[in-house]
């Protein structure tokens, strides 16, 4: 494997993993909002009832949502990171000037702080 071969592969396997890493956050988040909920399952009147039982329809549509959309996701990412590596090996110069561009506006927001 050749070493633009093997640094194309590195950089789809950091594309996936932090794409990886944003969903399970998603789903810890998730899990810890469900026990909150059902932490309050003893006021079980008034309006603490009707917003416990409302944040549950809401989490249940949350977790349908990422389970069907975690896979075009997963694929976007890697597409996106193919055509970025792509264009970098193309026009390396044209990458390093967008670069040094956006590190400059970067660099003069964070002064303005």
């Amino acid at each position: 494997m050749s070493t633009k071969a093997s640094s194309h592969h590195i950089e789809h396997g950091t594309a996936a993993s932090s794409t990886d890493q944003l969903v399970g956050d998603f789903k810890a988040l998730m899990t810890d909002v469900e026990a909150l909920i059902l932490a309050t399952a003893s006021h079980s009147d008034g309006p603490i009832s009707a917003i416990r039982g409302k944040a549950l329809e809401s989490l249940a549509s949350a977790k349908e949502s990422l389970s069907t959309a975690q896979g075009p996701i997963t694929e976007k990412v890697k597409e996106l990171a193919e055509g970025t590596d792509d264009f970098v090996h193309r026009n390396p110069w044209e990458a390093i000037g967008v670069a040094a561009g956006l590190g400059l506006l970067i660099g003069l927001f964070i002064s303005r702080r």
